[in-house]
């Protein structure tokens, strides 16, 4: 699984065991309802300052959100050039 699959599960995960809806997700973290929709269905990598403002909108530390539930590393995307 790529780190950005994971980033991807790990934070819907969150968001709904919080209950909120994407929309409400990106306004808390001040982002667009639609780039959390396309990280969510890895389409887009996070920034840096993203990945922290979605984790401290989820109560969570950063690294939580891409660590793999089996806490192995997570390998780079396929085909993505390593981007």
């Amino acid at each position: 699984m790529s780190i950005r699959d994971v980033f991807a599960v790990k934070l819907r995960a969150r968001r709904l065991e919080r209950g909120l809806s994407q929309e409400e997700l990106a306004h808390r973290a001040d982002l667009h309802r639609t780039y959390v929709s396309a990280i969510e269905r890895c389409k887009y990598s996070v920034s840096i300052d993203s990945l922290q403002a979605l984790a401290k909108v989820l109560g969570v530390e950063p690294y939580e959100l891409l660590m793999p539930e089996d806490g192995s590393a997570p390998t780079s995307c396929e085909g993505d050039g390593g981007n």
